[in-house]
């Protein structure tokens, strides 16, 4: 889009932090970017602990795997809106804007819970959805497209478009491999 716009997009690599108003810093030393890889390490292992290896778990043991992913994809859903929520309650963002930004990313995040939960099922562990969450955060934080507009415009978009495309995929996976006959978590 941004190419037929005229804007003459590239991409660039650096460390930036994620905020739902645009990333935050252009940082290039290796220190920002090992800080970057052990932050979302440890992100990563608290969130897919707590949503899938918790939330889903437990859910799972009373109710359907469905119903218990729909479950743990929400409350995943509702952790990613803190950001703009806190924006709102500081004053740096309008109501509406803000209410746009945690429904954007109530639903990129509760769809990207899904496919977490459905990766969980079809390897019976969290060390898959542990490596794809990691990427798709790291990659957010360090990959950006630079254009003549700006940098990372559309990157709402750009997640969207790839968390779509990456759930799809995972649930064409999810039926192939017939991952709702068997244990989720598995010795």
């Amino acid at each position: 889009m941004q190419y037929f716009a005229g804007n003459a997009p590239c991409f660039a690599f650096y460390v930036t932090s994620y905020s739902i108003q645009g990333n935050l810093g252009n940082q290039t030393a290796v220190i920002f970017y090992l800080l970057c890889i052990m932050g979302n390490i440890i992100n990563v292992v608290m969130e897919e602990g707590v949503f899938r290896g918790l939330f889903l778990k437990i859910a799972e043991n009373r109710y359907s795997f469905f119903s218990a992913m729909v479950l743990s994809s929400v409350l995943f859903g509702f952790w990613h809106i803190a950001a703009p929520l806190r924006s709102l309650l500081d004053g740096e963002m309008q109501l509406f804007p803000a209410c746009m930004a945690m429904l954007s990313l109530a639903i990129m995040s509760g769809l990207m819970g899904a496919k977490l939960c459905m990766l969980t099922k079809i390897c019976g562990n969290l060390w898959l959805p542990m490596a794809d969450h990691f990427l798709n955060n790291t990659i957010v934080n360090i990959l950006h497209i630079l254009a003549i507009s700006g940098a990372d415009q559309m990157q709402v978009i750009r997640i969207a478009v790839a968390q779509t495309l990456s759930f799809l995929i995972v649930l064409f996976w999810y039926w192939k491999s017939r991952a709702k006959d068997k244990n989720t978590f598995r010795a």
